[in-house]
């Protein structure tokens, strides 16, 4: 099948899905001449192009769509192109291989991401909530990290971050012009507006640790005496038979997973 050089153009398999549509998403100074030599032409930017995928001997690999995203309107800000084919994970590795001989390589874990945020394209928090988003086990994990994706986070850090640093100018000024008949510092505004930063300060503080138990899950304890039913607790929260229910004392000591 080949292998992936080592250029500064990547490729990796977005999604594949048995039965259904798999995408090849290349990102890099070298995807338009990828998409030129598959399609036989030039992409069109944000235009659906059909083709037969061939690889090095003309021989076919599947046939689905090209789409072209001309740089900095994608995603990276990179020029990037997708592949979209038959979403079985054989034939995508076919065709990562023969995107990979005509000049990408294989993109490490989160690159894509990676590349996005050096772009200016994310910032911090949606890098860390597209990583977030792909590990959600639960509705609310999804929706937590959609709503950081969509910059509800960061849009809300830059708010008490503008609010500190118009507080700080006016500290600075009053220091600074400390010869005026006027005390400043002494104003009620002032205060007000400090408290309401705290207060943005302490809801930022408790969303993060709320975002990090949704990730990461809490740590339970279920303690009492021998026989008193804490297997049978774990049982009905868990709503399987996760521990072994017996009368007999100590039967249950063992840690399970």
């Amino acid at each position: 099948m080949g292998t992936c050089n080592d250029t500064d153009t990547i490729a990796a398999i977005a999604t594949a899905t048995g039965g259904g549509v798999g995408m090849l998403r290349v990102s890099g100074p070298m995807a338009m001449a990828i998409a030129r030599a598959l399609l036989g032409a030039d992409p069109k930017p944000r235009h659906a192009h059909y083709v037969v995928f061939r690889d090095a001997d003309g021989r076919a690999i599947d046939r689905g769509l090209i789409i072209a995203f001309a740089a900095p309107a994608s995603f990276t800000g990179e020029d990037v192109i997708e592949l979209h084919a038959h979403g079985n994970a054989a034939l995508l590795e076919v065709l990562l291989a023969r995107v990979c001989e005509l000049g990408a390589r294989r993109a490490r874990a989160g690159e894509f991401s990676e590349r996005a945020f050096l772009g200016g394209k994310l910032d911090l928090t949606q890098a860390e909530a597209i990583a977030d988003l792909i590990a959600a086990g639960s509705e609310s994990q999804a929706r937590a990290a959609s709503r950081s994706l969509e910059g509800a986070f960061a849009r809300e850090v830059e708010a008490v971050l503008a609010a500190l640093t118009e507080l700080r100018a006016h500290i600075e000024a009053a220091i600074d012009f400390t010869d005026e008949e006027i005390d400043f510092l002494a104003e009620p505004a002032l205060a007000t507006r400090l408290d309401s930063v705290r207060a943005q300060l302490v809801k930022l503080l408790a969303d993060a640790r709320r975002g990090q138990q949704l990730r990461d899950g809490l740590y339970v304890v279920i303690t009492g005496a021998p026989n008193v039913g804490k297997s049978s607790l774990l049982n009905a929260l868990a709503r399987s038979d996760r521990a072994i229910v017996t009368a007999t004392p100590g039967t249950t000591r063992d840690v399970l997973r």
